[in-house]
């Protein structure tokens, strides 16, 4: 009984298994770590191989979705955005004189920091508003052409419910906006969103074609890639706030 008795205990010590209670080793996670850098790392090679390889036809799609443009066509007004006078003025006065529309209204921007402080020591200081002004008359735009805004607008979208206001007043139904090209699709956007509900309305984008943008190669000058890379941040925010 005895030696039986033994050999049992001695045949089940031999099947039990013993869990591992020992530590990790260290090594297995360093390894798997390593791996994971290793993805990683040929994960942002293949991306910028990539864009390296195809950064141009991807740069150019991005340049050409700025720029939003309509065939003009007669029209009740023309609408020059302020900003960049030269390159919207001179397309300005190029509708006028074809005979797109017979007005042409202009917005004041809001004056800068210590304007009013120099008109209060009686300086005259010229606004964006007076050299557009100054630049279209100078162009053969004739005074009473221009509806001038008295009431500053401080931003894209305040111009634009300026615009829809005078529209409302004169009883306009067709109006041109002329922009500059990199600025073309936000102004679309915006305009769409203020005249939401006015669909009788016709509003054509033109771009101005006096601006040496071109979306073929504007990442290789440093200013119209300064003007693509705000354009697109601008589009995001007003996306989320407005559109």
């Amino acid at each position: 009984m005895g030696m039986i008795l033994g050999k049992n205990l001695e045949n089940s010590d031999e099947k039990t298994t013993i869990p591992d209670t020992g530590p990790i080793d260290p090594n297995g996670q360093k390894m798997i770590k390593l791996t994971l850098v290793r993805w990683i790392v040929l994960g942002f090679i293949v991306i910028y191989m990539l864009i390296a390889y195809f950064h141009a036809p991807i740069l150019t799609v991005m340049g050409k979705y700025l720029v939003v443009t309509h065939s003009p066509e007669k029209s009740d007004l023309i609408v020059c955005l302020t900003g960049s006078n030269i390159e919207r003025g001179l397309s300005t006065a190029d509708a006028y004189k074809n005979g797109f529309a017979p007005k042409i209204f202009l917005a004041r921007e809001t004056p800068p920091d210590g304007a009013t402080v120099l008109m209060e020591r009686g300086l005259n200081y010229p606004e964006n508003k007076d050299l557009l002004l100054m630049l279209l008359r100078g162009l053969g735009v004739p005074r009473d052409a221009l509806l001038i805004s008295e009431q500053s607008v401080g931003g894209l979208f305040e111009e634009a419910e300026l615009v829809r206001k005078v529209v409302e007043e004169k009883g306009y139904r067709s109006i041109i906006v002329i922009t500059s090209p990199t600025h073309s699709r936000r102004a679309w956007l915006t305009f769409k969103r203020v005249f939401k509900g006015d669909e009788n309305i016709r509003i054509l984008m033109t771009p101005t074609t006096y601006s040496n943008f071109k979306p073929e190669d504007w990442w290789k000058k440093g200013p119209y890639s300064q003007e693509v890379i705000a354009e697109y941040g601008k589009l995001i925010l007003n996306s989320l706030k407005y559109f």
